[in-house]
């Protein structure tokens, strides 16, 4: 829960200015936003700034694999209807990039924080938050994160006892048995699209069944939880019955569910979920992601998909054949560093589509690309990619770094 609102002590207050000093000269020196390297100094002069930044804040923290960013920006829009909010909304999600967000909110009287999936325990641990979302586990850079069960156990004990309220995607076994452990869970039925990451029971290791959109487990019998918030369709189903309407210029299922996941969220804090709703409308993009850009001649949609359960939701996006698609890819360190994902993806969605790829792992893509069938061109760049395709629109699925280089490049 929130806590005081002492003044910050001198030694914090140094902390919090040697930060932003260490972010401008970062931004300066055209390294980008420098809310890495600003909360890294601030901390290194105050270990204790997270939590004491946050002692004034309700926070609600977000944790997933995939949907976090944006999930944190709808809850954020829906909890300005009951106060002012900062929140870490470029995606820098572990302790030194929330920090440096946290520094700027002292007015803020809600914090709204994307986490890491690995430090979400000790961030909870240092913020005390008010709520928890959690939305999904799946495979995601395999050379340096731990297995999804892993994770889900590191979940599970982190959280056990906490005072959070936790919001949870019951279609999940993982987070659900994660969440499970907690005092108090609000269930939502948010779907799952991916299952490969949860055909064995979290619990027992033996194998879930799953029928129609239910799961469980015949061996120790642990199993789907009753929800009392559901994404049905178009609408959000609340506890109380009433079906209110998701109208939003994001794209998609998967950020249906994150509507469905804020609302529920947005409620522990009273803001009802019509006004919830209507606030998330106002979200067209989310750090680029979704954007329309024009650029040589053409309409160029940014996507971003970083594992197979991204790319998954993302093909489910784009528009049918002949709409061109420019697929990039790199594996740098913010990516991870193993490509063997490629081969989790079902590339053959893309048939018909005229396909270039561009990235620093361009010739793994390729390799998948040319054992799936798909007949496609590889690029020396963007511009290349783009001057091939006829005038019109262009789908453009990037993974992180390759995300941002495209931005970099057209402007965005």
């Amino acid at each position: 829960m929130a806590g005081n609102s002492e003044p910050l002590s001198a030694r914090a207050k140094l902390a919090v200015t040697a930060g932003k000093a260490a972010a401008a000269v970062s931004r300066a020196a055209g390294r980008g936003s420098g809310s890495v390297i600003g909360g890294r100094v601030a901390l290194k002069l105050d270990p204790d700034l997270l939590a004491r930044l946050a002692g004034h804040l309700d926070v609600v923290l977000v944790s997933a694999t995939n949907g976090k960013t944006t999930t944190t920006r709808l809850i954020a829009e829906a909890l300005r209807a009951a106060g002012p909010v900062v929140s870490n909304a470029l995606g820098a999600n572990m302790p030194a990039g929330i920090t440096s967000a946290l520094a700027g909110g002292s007015d803020a009287r809600y914090g709204v924080i994307e986490v890491d999936e690995k430090y979400l325990a000790g961030v909870a641990r240092d913020v005390h938050p008010k709520a928890i979302a959690l939305l999904n586990l799946s495979r995601d850079q395999l050379d340096r994160a731990a297995e999804t069960r892993m994770l889900a156990e590191k979940w599970r004990e982190g959280l056990s006892g906490t005072d959070a309220v936790v919001v949870a995607n019951a279609d999940d076994p993982l987070v659900a048995w994660a969440a499970s452990s907690c005092p108090t869970v609000v269930w939502v039925a948010a779907g799952q699209e991916w299952k490969d990451d949860a055909w064995s029971c979290p619990a027992c290791g033996g194998v879930l069944q799953r029928p129609g959109d239910d799961w469980g487990c015949g061996d120790c019998g642990f199993r789907r939880p009753p929800t009392t918030w559901a994404l049905k369709g178009d609408y959000v189903l609340a506890p109380d019955g009433v079906a209110w309407p998701i109208q939003l210029q994001l794209p998609g299922r998967a950020n249906k569910a994150n509507a469905a996941t804020s609302a529920a969220v947005a409620a522990i804090f009273g803001v009802h979920p019509q006004t919830a709703l209507e606030r998330m409308y106002a979200v067209q993009a989310v750090a680029g992601r979704y954007d329309v850009v024009q650029y040589l001649g053409r309409d160029l949609r940014l996507l971003l998909a970083k594992n197979p359960a991204g790319w998954l939701e993302t093909f489910s996006l784009i528009d049918g054949p002949p709409t061109p698609v420019l697929l990039s890819v790199n594996a740098r360190g913010a990516d991870g560093t193993d490509t063997s994902w490629l081969w989790d993806v079902d590339y053959t969605r893309l048939a018909g589509h005229p396909i270039c790829v561009i990235g620093d792992r361009k010739l793994d893509l390729a390799v998948r690309l040319e054992v799936a069938g798909l007949d496609f061109r590889v690029c020396e760049d963007v511009d290349e990619a783009v001057n091939s395709a006829p005038a019109g629109k262009i789908e453009v699925i990037a993974n992180y770094t390759a995300f941002q280089d495209l931005r970099r490049r057209i402007g965005n």
